[in-house]
């Protein structure tokens, strides 16, 4: 008799739930390879080593790894600067290099680092991952599939430097492909409302798009119509072997001289800040989505997912982290345990074996609608409106964020940073955070508001629980302003500590400011160890 913590104890759920993540996954791993400047296998390959070895390894139940549409960008500037696809074996280096620095973030117990980062800037990150996709996407739509570095002179490519140029493009469509991405784009939105969805829900609107663009390219193809896309560049291209030691030929291995390259090491070192960021908020979403409410360790998962970046950098695949929407599919289709997980990638695997022939059938402009859709769920405008209402202090690091990211990454204002946008605008979201947090403390000390006090009255300050040097500044403000023949209360009932700094300002207050200006003072809360009481200098309120 099996046991209830069995892997194989719930096999009537996790493989139809398997089998739905799979079909959300084909289209996906395909498309973010090519979103990334990637060979399709790569990205097939990173989907089943998240199955297999990341399933594995991870305490989560549910949680399902992959490529990620929000690395694409990332390993789109890390291809190009480390020599493009002829270099691939540097670009693997890295991603093996970031494997190895997330199993030691696992090991020394980091895996609350996410924690430590404002929401606002890690939704800032999301944001701008979702406008660099669908910006480098645009040009797949027209059928311009040449390599995109991502860049805005790429989005609206012109030849010879006439900004009448830019009318180029609309000479050159692919009228097939257009066609394609533009009713992928449509089926998708009305699959996800239709009737069809509710009869038919383990079906995604991916796969339904993908299959919608094989089929009318193979009409068009027999019937010979001018809309037929036959040019290789406009379809998937992944290698067909005859045999197996042929298709073990076509794995790819790291250049392993790049361990002592700064830039692999500089790029391993941001894969695997940006790959563990996004799968530490993709473990919390899902554990919040499993109905047993089951927890993950962060410090497992880490480890989980650096073994499987580092093996999928030895082989050949792009980086892999957690991946919310293939999870979301695994809890909604009813899983119990990671044995969906692995069962999908089991059939990813069967699929690159078996069918590669059919895979290579699927346009570009399918997957570049899929692709667009990703990137608007995660920058559609009720985003900035939920961050511009949430107030300046949540906007400002959130919009601060995007602004620097898109900037380097897709504007290019200064191309020696190309590929590096996501980590500076980190960055930049964490520096705009701090300033917002110091703005406030500075404020949020204590509660006083000049303009309502008259020469007379009687002025309450009460102390916030934390006073440190950084209010300094406006409580010497606040005290030196302080109107003639007022009585002042200082009030630290509810303090628990107050810079020595701090102390020193309320001290040199009560022995000359209250003397010199007849002010009563009255001084509450403060703890012995303090050493601050009213003297025969402060006039007594009493």
């Amino acid at each position: 008799m099996k046991s209830k913590n069995s892997l194989f104890a719930n096999l009537k759920y996790d493989l139809p739930a398997g089998l739905v993540v799979f079909l959300v996954a084909l289209p996906l791993c395909i498309a973010i390879a090519v979103a990334s400047g990637a060979t399709p296998f790569s990205g097939l390959i990173a989907g089943i080593i998240g199955g297999l070895v990341v399933g594995s390894l991870s305490n989560s139940p549910l949680s399902v790894s992959g490529p990620a549409a929000g690395l694409a960008t990332l390993v789109s500037g890390a291809i190009i600067a480390l020599g493009g696809l002829e270099s691939y074996g540097l670009f693997l280096c890295a991603v093996m290099l970031a494997g190895l620095i997330q199993i030691v973030l696992g090991v020394l117990k980091l895996g609350g680092i996410a924690n430590y980062i404002p929401s606002s800037v890690i939704k800032g990150l999301l944001t701008s991952i979702g406008i660099l996709i669908i910006a480098k996407q645009i040009p797949h739509i027209f059928g311009r599939d040449k390599d995109e570095k991502g860049h805005l002179i790429d989005i609206i490519p012109f030849e010879g430097g006439d900004w009448h140029e830019l009318l180029i493009p609309l000479q050159k469509i692919e009228v097939g492909v257009v066609i394609i991405s533009l009713l992928s784009i449509l089926i998708m939105v009305v699959w996800d409302k239709s009737p069809l969805k509710k009869k038919l829900p383990y079906i995604p609107s991916a796969l339904v798009a993908v299959i919608l663009g094989i089929v009318l390219n193979q009409i068009w193809i027999g019937a010979s119509s001018s809309l037929q896309i036959v040019e290789e560049s406009h379809l998937i291209k992944l290698p067909v072997a005859q045999n197996a030691q042929e298709f073990f030929g076509f794995f790819t291995f790291p250049d392993f001289s790049g361990l002592v390259n700064g830039t692999v090491i500089m790029y391993g070192f941001i894969i695997a800040i940006i790959a563990s960021l996004e799968t530490l908020l993709s473990i919390e979403a899902i554990d919040n989505l499993d109905p047993q409410r089951r927890l993950t360790s962060t410090n497992r998962e880490l480890i989980a997912q650096g073994a499987g970046n580092t093996v999928s950098g030895l082989i050949g695949g792009l980086p892999i982290t957690s991946v919310i929407v293939r999870s979301s599919a695994n809890v909604n289709a009813g899983a119990k345990t990671k044995l969906s997980a692995i069962f999908h990638a089991a059939l990813l695997l069967v699929t690159v074996i078996l069918i590669p022939g059919i895979l290579n059938m699927i346009p570009k402009g399918a997957l570049a609608a899929i692709l667009i859709l990703t990137g608007w769920k995660l920058a559609k405008p009720s985003v900035f409106k939920g961050f511009w209402d949430a107030g300046k202090y949540q906007f400002i690091p959130f919009i601060v964020t995007v602004l620097v990211i898109i900037a380097v990454d897709l504007i290019a204002i200064v191309p020696a940073l190309s590929g590096k946008g996501l980590i500076i605008g980190v960055l930049a979201g964490i520096i705009a955070a701090i300033g917002a947090i110091l703005h406030g403390n500075l404020k949020n000390s204590y509660f006083f508001h000049s303009e309502k006090h008259k020469e007379g009255d009687t002025i309450n300050i009460k102390l916030s629980e934390e006073v440190s040097f950084l209010n300094k500044a406006a409580i010497r403000q606040t005290l030196d302003h302080m109107p003639e023949n007022s009585s002042v209360v200082i009030d630290a009932s509810n303090t628990r500590y107050i810079d020595y700094d701090v102390l020193g300002l309320i001290k040199e207050f009560r022995d000359i400011k209250v003397p010199l200006k007849n002010i009563k003072l009255q001084l509450i809360g403060f703890k012995e160890v303090y050493k601050i009481e009213n003297t025969q200098s402060v006039q007594s309120l009493h």
